[in-house]
């Protein structure tokens, strides 16, 4: 393993687009500094909301061929991101999308929600042992908004972390493997009420229709369980042409962007964590503004 990276990252999405929302600017700022940044998206996607009139063709209920799109915005959304290492959990198609909470999509056969997560798990303690990160980042318990898709990724990055580092499971997929540090993905609430008055008082044209609030954001929290923050500024732009390669389901104007609801939301060049396993790097009390701070390079 000497030939790896000092630096290792990996994150646990739920579809294509998630990453580049919520991790785009840590995403670059890691791989810009020689980190292995290695993605893994659990779905392609298949049942998201096309925005583009041009690919409405692709959605669910007509040509149903947005997953394979998704793959391609997928691979245009990383090359600006600098991330090479990014992978679909079991292969492309593995796992279907479950759609929104109570849809009849969440108990189709093959569907991410519809799986044991003790059936998914093993495909990710694979990469876990192949990669073998310092430093895994995933959603909350309740995926940051509720999609079914995003609790199972959860449930599942949780669950591989544990069985990576059990000696007795499944050695055939490569050597057991403990992560240092877990992270969910966070945002405080006075960031984001901050960020949406900063758009009010610019009165700027919007090709958006209205405007979200804070309660649109994922993830959510009273500033006091942010324990990490990583300054992206420097890759801003490069988290902005990320999003905007995945045209089909994200609109990006300027400072803000849209999801299919048409309501723009501030685009956030700085990230923020909560860790929820592992030791700080820092005193208690502090923020750390490094996500491999006291772990052994």
């Amino acid at each position: 393993m000497t030939d790896l990276p000092a630096r290792r990252l990996l994150l646990v999405h739920a579809h294509p687009d998630d990453e580049s929302i919520n991790n785009g600017a840590t995403m670059a700022k890691y791989a810009s500094e020689g980190a292995q940044v290695t993605l893994v998206t659990c779905t392609l996607g298949e049942e998201g909301e096309v925005i583009p009139p041009e690919l409405a063709h692709l959605a669910p209920d007509r040509d149903d061929a947005l997953g394979e799109h998704r793959i391609g915005e997928l691979a245009a959304a990383m090359a600006e991101l600098g991330v090479s290492d990014h992978r679909f959990l079991g292969g492309p198609g593995r796992f279907r999308d479950s759609g929104m909470m109570g849809l009849a999509q969440n108990r189709r056969p093959g569907a991410f929600w519809n799986t044991e997560v003790d059936d998914a798990a093993p495909y990710l303690v694979e990469v876990i042992r192949q990669v073998r990160p310092q430093v895994l980042v995933t959603y909350d318990p309740n995926g940051g908004y509720g999609h079914p898709d995003h609790i199972q990724a959860h449930r599942v990055a949780m669950r591989a972390a544990e069985l990576a580092g059990e000696k007795a499971f499944r050695r055939d997929l490569g050597d057991p493997h403990t992560i240092a540090k877990i992270y969910w993905n966070r945002i405080p609430r006075s960031v984001v009420e901050a960020g949406f008055e900063r758009l009010r008082a610019a009165g700027q044209e919007s090709p958006f229709p209205g405007i979200a609030t804070a309660d649109d954001v994922p993830g959510v929290v009273a500033d006091d369980r942010i324990t990490a923050e990583i300054d992206g500024a420097a890759h801003a732009k490069a988290k902005a042409a990320a999003m905007r390669a995945h045209a089909s389901q994200i609109a990006v104007d300027g400072p803000f962007f849209a999801l299919s609801n048409e309501l723009y939301q501030p685009l956030f060049g700085t990230e923020y964590y909560e860790l929820v396993s592992g030791t700080p790097g820092v005193p208690a009390g502090q923020r750390e503004y490094d996500l491999f701070a006291g772990t052994e390079q």
